[in-house]
């Protein structure tokens, strides 16, 4: 079993006394920089973090909550679904006068070390992840610490934590859907990084759609990507160079298919008669592209109003909470998709 790092390991490694130690956490004004210095990089060897019990988080508030990105703000704030997710959970935040803390980790491993810090050093309250990974690694060990968390997406596996997400599985089954409807039957997808249930969970759709449609599933018209515009631009491009007769793209996210419509268009295709493209999350700019963009309304100022609502029921409570919600998403078509085009069109 592992051993739990205490004050009094602090001390014996730093060569001072317990009540030095505490002194130290206090930032009391009788203690040497020196001291400090020694002191604080015992804690940090060993991994001791002052409060480091999910019940102090119980016992003293800080009226914070941590929101966790998936990546860098650099890269995240290009896409307009976090935005629209934060400004929802600052939307009752506020009214509860509760303040947020914005995590944007540049790796995994920044990933677990931030939130770990502010956690076990009792600077939050709770958690809010804009995202489930495949890798549970982080939400577990939050759960087994008893701190109230909230994910963003469909956790995997048994996990026994809040989440809000959009049935993400059945949005992609009827674009995928719809566009079979239209007459398409070889139909390319795009998402963004398998790491991360939202890609699997569309992936799933999509590929149920075609199965029920007696189309084989073809890996060679799939591919995963950074959820940027030019990870879209890539693989649009890549599909098309490699796959001629390829109608249409089902692509997980706006800023991907911006990508996509680009590299059609270096092509010289004609959108929509000679790709059909339709999208998720209905940003903004969707309706302004041309031809405007359809795409899937995932309602995510609502997802952050659910999630932050979650959260805060169980600050009220005490507890965390396996508690979830799923709102709801539809499609909003526009121009971008039509009848797949006839052979004699082709002629």
């Amino acid at each position: 079993m592992k051993h739990t790092v205490t004050i009094r390991d602090v001390a014996k490694r730093a060569g001072v006394s317990p009540s030095t130690v505490s002194r130290v956490i206090a930032n009391s004004p009788l203690i040497s920089e020196e001291t400090q210095l020694v002191v604080r990089q015992a804690m940090e060897e060993l991994g001791y973090f002052p409060n480091a019990m999910a019940r102090s988080l119980a016992n003293a508030e800080t009226r914070t909550i941590a929101i966790v990105m998936p990546r860098s703000a650099e890269l995240a704030f290009q896409n307009p679904f976090f935005p629209e997710v934060i400004r929802g959970i600052g939307s009752i935040t506020s009214e509860q006068r509760y303040d947020m803390l914005l995590l944007t980790p540049v790796t995994a491993e920044d990933e677990y070390l931030e939130t770990m810090r502010v956690v076990k050093g009792r600077r939050v309250d709770g958690v809010i992840f804009l995202y489930s990974r495949s890798d549970q690694h982080l939400v577990k060990e939050l759960w087994e610490l008893g701190v109230p968390q909230v994910v963003i997406g469909r956790p995997l596996g048994d996990l026994p934590v809040a989440w809000v997400d959009n049935d993400n599985v059945a949005a992609s089954r009827q674009v995928t859907n719809e566009l079979i409807r239209l007459g398409h039957r070889v139909i390319g997808f795009i998402s963004g990084s398998l790491d991360f249930v939202v890609s699997l969970d569309r992936q799933e759709g999509y590929r149920s759609a075609l199965t029920e449609n007696g189309i084989a599933w073809d890996p060679a018209l799939v591919r995963a990507v950074d959820f940027l515009e030019e990870g879209g631009y890539q693989a649009t491009g890549e599909l098309l160079d490699r796959c001629p007769a390829l109608t249409a793209l089902v692509i997980t996210d706006d800023i991907m298919a911006f990508g996509a419509i680009r590299a059609a268009r270096e092509r010289h295709l004609e959108l929509p008669r000679e790709l059909s493209i339709v999208s998720f999350n209905n940003s903004p700019m969707a309706s302004y592209m041309v031809p405007p963009l359809s795409s899937v309304e995932v309602q995510a100022h609502e997802l952050g109003i659910q999630a932050a609502q979650l959260l805060l029921a169980q600050l009220e409570q005490r507890q965390a909470t396996s508690n979830h919600y799923c709102v709801d998403a539809s499609l909003v078509q526009r121009s971008s998709m039509s009848e797949a085009r006839s052979q004699d069109d082709e002629a």
